[in-house]
């Protein structure tokens, strides 16, 4: 399946509806069932790719657009149903790349939601008013806060394991114990419950946090969404408004944006990313700029990118980092963004980055970071390049090649692990990171960055091209299967938090149950959902 665009706009929304009310917001879940050019119906308001789209869009338009906003309340506009989760005949009909590419992008867009919570002070409340299964209560998990009605019907539920022979593809698991703190052998009774739980009982093992009867239900919601509301930090200024991306594409797949491309190759593609030729640093300016401003707009690019190699060229398993521009135009947009840190917009922005580049870290493909004398790997670049899997700095005395620090390596986008990327690179020399950030602003030549174990191969002018060019060809030559598993142990150093419990081990494990007879095969579970034989199962376990 091809994933035309990303992007969408709340006008153009088929599934959600979004409205604000002063400090509380609230998305209506409506999903239209049929679409004309997919071959499966979303009945019971269960979501597929498009659908999730539209939620991410609204959670970053929220972030951007309304500062005002304190608490988000989560809602089905169905009767009866909150969301029977992913859609089953999607997932049974879709390729394998598909499917897991799917739970890691709905995995991002619930991780959102928790970011949107923790750092720009909008609560998030679902209010269940109808039964939640699967993917449908995984999205409520994400919330700050769960009311289920009490209905005599409704229920919460993760019926993967009995009905699908699958897991719960969006953290349901961790998240019920890790987040929820549900007991663990409660967890396992629950996990294997197909019918799910509701009411007194549904609060009592934590699942829920209240639970009202219909004719209350509206109150109890409002009740909880007015205490989140006054729990949130006034986050009031500059709104900017979440306009559309400005993108190019050439016959041949290349892709243009205003400070970024993307060429595809022979399963290979390359990134590169364009300093601007001026900076602004002030605040006026920034906010005159809105979303064009230079670090959101690259790094807007940077996602649409990286969405597009995932989903629509799954054959591309390499991609190379470039940067060009002026270092002290870079330098100084990271001030800015150091300076004006408490202001919303510029607040927003350091948050967004620092979301993107997760998604380097969740990305299925090899990243090489390639940094010659046109680069600009500085401050906020020079995340990309320890990003990467490995880097390659060009060490020629006629050619000055440098990169440098700034404040932004040293906080402002830590990992799923809770650690700055400079910290995990060097979790064994906490000290190398302390020496480093005596060095902020200062150009380390190849030699220098080399020494300081800010690069992994720094190749001469005579070796660079055979160096490179033999480093890519040994990787296109290896297992994808293999390179994948590799890439997510050795990306996620460090403690073990809840995201990285996600992608290090719910994406490793769903990669491989979703290839397993059990779940996919003529007889699994997922392609005997809902038809007349039961699945069939090969009762040996591994």
């Amino acid at each position: 399946m091809t994933v035309e665009s990303f992007e969408t706009h709340p006008d153009a929304y088929r599934h959600w509806r979004l409205s604000v009310d002063g400090a509380i917001a609230r998305l209506e879940m409506i999903v239209q069932e049929e679409q004309d050019d997919l071959p499966y119906v979303r009945k019971l308001n269960s979501y597929d790719l498009f659908v999730d789209i539209e939620l991410s869009d609204a959670v970053n338009r929220l972030r951007f657009e309304h500062p005002e906003v304190k608490a988000v309340v989560v809602t089905s506009g169905v009767d009866r149903i909150f969301c029977a989760g992913a859609n089953i005949q999607m997932l049974a009909s879709s390729s394998h790349a598909f499917k897991v590419n799917f739970c890691r992008y709905t995995n991002e867009t619930r991780l959102g939601i928790e970011d949107a919570s923790a750092h720009s002070g909008q609560r998030y409340l679902c209010a269940v008013n109808g039964t939640a299964s699967g993917g449908g209560y995984e999205l409520a998990l994400a919330c700050d806060e769960i009311v289920l009605v009490d209905d005599r019907s409704s229920v919460v539920s993760l019926p993967e394991v009995p009905l699908l022979g699958v897991l719960p593809g969006t953290g349901g698991l961790t998240r019920v114990v890790d987040k929820r703190m549900v007991r663990r052998d409660l967890a396992d009774h629950f996990s294997s419950l197909a019918e799910g739980v509701r009411g007194k009982r549904a609060v009592e093992w934590r699942l829920v946090d209240a639970t009202y009867k219909l004719s209350k239900f509206d109150a109890g919601v409002a009740k909880h969404a007015a205490a989140l509301a006054a729990q949130g930090a006034d986050k009031s200024g500059y709104a900017a408004d979440w306009t559309p991306l400005k993108v190019t594409v050439e016959e041949n797949g290349d892709r243009h944006y205003t400070h970024a491309s993307l060429t595809l190759g022979d399963r290979v593609a390359t990134i590169t990313i364009k300093a601007p030729k001026t900076a602004v640093t002030d605040l006026a300016g920034v906010r005159a700029k809105g979303v064009q401003w230079w670090p959101i707009d690259a790094f807007r690019a940077l996602e649409d990118m990286l969405l597009h190699l995932r989903f629509n060229q799954p054959e591309i398993g390499c991609v190379l980092l470039r940067t060009e521009g002026d270092a002290a135009v870079v330098q100084a947009i990271d001030a800015a963004l150091e300076e004006h840190a408490g202001d919303h917009l510029v607040h927003e922005a350091r948050h967004y980055i620092k979301r993107q580049l997760k998604r380097i870290d969740t990305t299925a493909k090899t990243f090489f970071a390639l940094i010659d004398a046109e680069s600009c790997f500085h401050g906020t670049l020079f995340e990309l390049a320890v990003a990467a899997d490995r880097s390659f700095m060009l060490d020629d005395p006629d050619e000055k090649t440098t990169v440098s620090l700034s404040a932004m390596n040293f906080g402002a986008y830590p990992m799923g692990n809770g650690l700055t990327r400079l910290q995990t690179r060097f979790l064994g020399e906490p000290e190398t990171v302390s020496r480093l950030s005596e060095q902020l602003g200062e150009p380390l030549t190849a030699p220098d960055a080399y020494d300081a174990g800010l690069v992994t191969f720094s190749p001469d002018d005579i070796d660079w091209d055979d160096e490179v060019r033999v480093a890519i060809e040994e990787r296109r030559s290896l297992s994808p299967d293999a390179l994948t598993g590799m890439e997510a142990n050795l990306r996620f150093a460090g403690p073990e938090t809840l995201e990285t419990k996600i992608f290090g081990r719910l994406s490793a494990w769903q990669n491989w149950i979703f290839q397993r007879p059990n779940a996919v095969g003529p007889r699994g579970a997922l392609k005997a959902f809902g038809e007349p034989q039961a699945a069939q199962f090969d009762w040996k376990r591994t």
